[in-house]
């Protein structure tokens, strides 16, 4: 999962987006909706990162249409310290 992290977070454009997606649904679930305003990203971007997300089995998701919700899946969990690892790393490129 580590090496997906870092290729989903650093090796591809929309990285930061993904980063504070995983972030977000740490917190709790969310549906699209929700990640877009308390991300304030728009809302087709947000399902776009949450594709690729899913598709790379970061997230998983429960429910249909409007009210799916999303969440960590459990790897994603289990590794959760390395992709703190990663955005604290992202954190102090960004100073």
């Amino acid at each position: 999962m580590k090496k997906v992290l870092w290729w989903l977070i650093l090796g591809t454009r929309g990285g930061i987006n993904r980063a504070k997606i995983i972030r977000k649904l740490n917190e709790r679930p969310y549906n699209a909706h929700q990640l877009s305003e308390e991300l304030n990203v728009n809302y087709r971007t947000i399902r776009h990162h949450i594709k690729i997300l899913e598709d790379s089995e970061v997230v998983k998701s429960a429910g249909e249409r409007y009210g799916k919700m999303y969440f960590l899946s459990d790897s994603m969990e289990q590794s959760y310290d390395d992709f703190e690892t990663i955005w604290k790393q992202i954190q102090y490129v960004k100073k």
